[in-house]
């Protein structure tokens, strides 16, 4: 079976770096016509937009302001750029959040993973995200049509319907999470069922812990990758194998820029640390730029030549590790990552800071780790002290550590306080 979906996913990474700046000027120049954008970017060159660096230079736009920036300007915060009557749905998620989706083909971009887990032009797959009100079931849809494959709109729920759904017209392959697809599996052994034409499957929007997809292997679905996206950005990276054997991590999809940053700031970490996914997204409709999704991963190193000349070429990354809103409440005051960040900017001896909260209830400690270059030389730290009140309202102590010497996780409030 063809290993790719197209010459895009195998192009040589510094051929997809400089085709994927070569279009930013214009995906910023485009972002700007919107209301939104146009007051986020204010004042930026949009042709001056042509390198990482440069990108890094614009502000952070966070999922966890999309409902204040919505209420502002409906239905979509002024992020749109195609009218709301152009588009072809308008999906609401819990809070409301608003969603929109264009007209395009594969809109989502989720033929990707679909031809990465074994979708193929002729087959039939069995579609169990849902249909109501959010846009999960038509990314898979919008994948299916482009690659030729055919759809059961199945939804969620209705297991007995869903076992025979499977049993007459035997689809070759799932998508919807992994736990529903244990449940469908299980009702179909008390019902005697034979489902066994479902050899492949694509899940999302829960964990697949190691144990389970070695379950469904010994319940006959040989084949079970992982997807990772959104309601907002769609498709962002996926599973892959490479002659029957798992990669490392999941790809990213050829229409996005990442980046790995400090949560709390739209800094850039290191190269295999762990941090917030930002990302750009070249979408004609509803372009995002640095659009942080709350998400904590983190970029594997890539894979070696011996992969093979067909394996996806583009940046990988660890999955899904977590959220990296760490917001806390100490002593009935909200502490962010942000104000942890402004801290460590204000007093530029802090290499990486980590506060961590500790005690029990009713007694909340905070101290402040701080990475510096000489942990003996910087005293009790009274003018970070001083920040730290003024920023949070609270008191703190300092504790200075060595360079290198806090975990490496994505963490910049850790809550360690004993509730029991």
């Amino acid at each position: 079976m063809a290993d790719t979906l197209d010459s895009l996913e195998t192009r040589p990474p510094a051929q997809r770096e400089q085709e994927l700046m070569a279009r930013l000027p214009a995906l910023v120049a485009r972002a700007q016509t919107a209301p939104g954008w146009g007051r986020i970017l204010q004042g930026v060159d949009a042709a001056a937009i042509n390198s990482r660096a440069a990108l890094a230079q614009l502000p952070v736009t966070r999922k966890s302001e999309l409902m204040k920036l919505q209420s502002a300007i409906a239905p979509f915060g002024g992020l749109n750029t195609t009218a709301v009557g152009q588009l072809s749905r308008v999906f609401m998620s819990p809070g409301p959040i608003f969603d929109p989706e264009g007209r395009g083909s594969d809109w989502w971009r989720f033929s990707r993973p679909l031809y990465a887990a074994g979708v193929r032009s002729g087959g039939l797959l069995q579609n169990c995200f849902a249909y109501h009100f959010t846009p999960a079931a038509f990314m898979v849809e919008g994948g299916a049509a482009r690659i030729g494959c055919a759809v059961i709109p199945a939804g969620i729920g209705q297991t007995e319907m869903q076992v025979q759904a499977m049993s007459e017209l035997r689809p070759d392959t799932y998508v919807g999470t992994p736990s529903f697809l244990r449940i469908i599996i299980e009702r179909a052994r008390e019902m005697g069922a034979d489902i066994s034409s479902v050899k492949q499957a694509l899940v999302g929007a829960e964990a697949l812990p190691e144990s389970l997809r070695a379950w469904f292997a010994a319940n006959g679905v040989a084949r079970v990758f992982q997807t990772y996206g959104s309601a907002d950005v769609g498709s962002i990276a996926y599973e892959t194998d490479t002659d029957g054997v798992l990669d490392p991590g999941m790809v990213l999809d050829e229409d996005i820029i990442l980046e790995i940053v400090r949560p709390g700031s739209g800094d850039p970490v290191a190269a295999g640390e762990i941090g917030e996914v930002v990302l750009t997204v070249f979408n004609p409709d509803y372009p995002l730029i640095r659009f942080a999704t709350g998400d904590l991963s983190a970029i594997l190193a890539p894979l070696p030549g011996a992969r093979g000349s067909r394996s996806r070429s583009n940046t990988r990354i660890r999955g899904w590790l977590g959220r990296a809103d760490q917001t806390t409440k100490v002593r009935a005051m909200f502490v962010h990552p942000a104000q942890v960040h402004e801290i460590a900017r204000r007093h530029p001896e802090i290499v990486k800071a980590r506060l961590v909260v500790s005690g029990q209830m009713a007694q909340d400690v905070m101290t402040l780790h701080c990475e510096v270059a000489d942990p003996a030389g910087y005293g009790d730290g009274a003018a970070i002290i001083d920040s730290i009140r003024e920023l949070t309202k609270l008191r703190a102590e300092v504790r200075f550590v060595a360079r290198g010497s806090l975990p490496s996780d994505g963490k910049i409030i850790d809550d360690v306080r004993d509730y029991k």
